[in-house]
């Protein structure tokens, strides 16, 4: 089985959007996939209302993810840790081991524009359309992915 680990800041925006995409992209029998933040400031809380509200405008439902923080074990439990921005990349690599553990680590965007390490906006200030916005980012991000695990 395949493993795939989004990471972003609070675990209650973006990864857990990138979460529920890549899980309706793919058979859970064969890939398993969760979501973390680098910061511990909403653990066991539900994904931001947004996120849910975008989710479900199309066709997911996220409202059964809770919010984790990023450890040191996720690097012995995933085969990638994809992150959502530079700041989360720093974040998780300053608690990597080796550079086995480096190596799982990738920007998710580079899936779409390789080499560009470019962020997913953190979408929490930005109204209604940061949310739309950062699903269709990640959902073409997605698409990548599903293509490199095959």
């Amino acid at each position: 089985m395949t493993k795939i680990l989004m990471v972003c800041l609070g675990n209650i925006c973006r990864s857990p959007l990138a979460e529920g995409i890549l899980k309706s992209k793919v058979f859970t029998s064969k890939v398993f996939v969760d979501s973390a933040g680098t910061g511990a400031y909403h653990v066991g809380n539900l994904p931001d209302p947004r996120s849910i509200d975008v989710a479900k405008q199309n066709g997911l439902d996220i409202t059964d993810q809770k919010a984790r923080k990023f450890s040191v074990k996720d690097y012995d439990e995933f085969d990638f840790i994809y992150v959502m921005d530079s700041s989360n990349y720093r974040n998780v690599i300053k608690l990597a081991r080796n550079e086995q553990d480096k190596a799982k680590v990738k920007m998710i965007l580079n899936e779409v524009f390789p080499g560009e390490d470019l962020d997913v906006p953190d979408p929490y200030y930005g109204g209604e359309f940061g949310f739309k916005n950062v699903y269709n980012m990640l959902d073409e991000a997605c698409d990548k992915i599903v293509e490199i695990i095959k």
